[in-house]
């Protein structure tokens, strides 16, 4: 995976979407610091269930 992913759009409204679509998210989970991609996958991945590569592609763009 590319450490040069970037978040698509605004943090805020992504956090409000991630919400909306896995509503066991809390905040905490959603806490994003720029560098920390994998972290955040990791957190999200372990919390939803999801595929790490679903929620990549959803998160990022190349």
């Amino acid at each position: 995976m590319s450490t040069k992913l970037k978040l698509k759009g605004n943090w805020n409204e992504m956090k409000g979407k991630l919400k909306e679509k896995y509503g066991e998210l809390t905040d905490d989970d959603l806490a994003y610091a720029e560098g920390q991609e994998d972290q955040l996958l990791g957190k999200l991945q372990k919390k939803t269930g999801a595929a790490k590569e679903e929620l990549s592609k959803y998160l990022f763009e190349d």
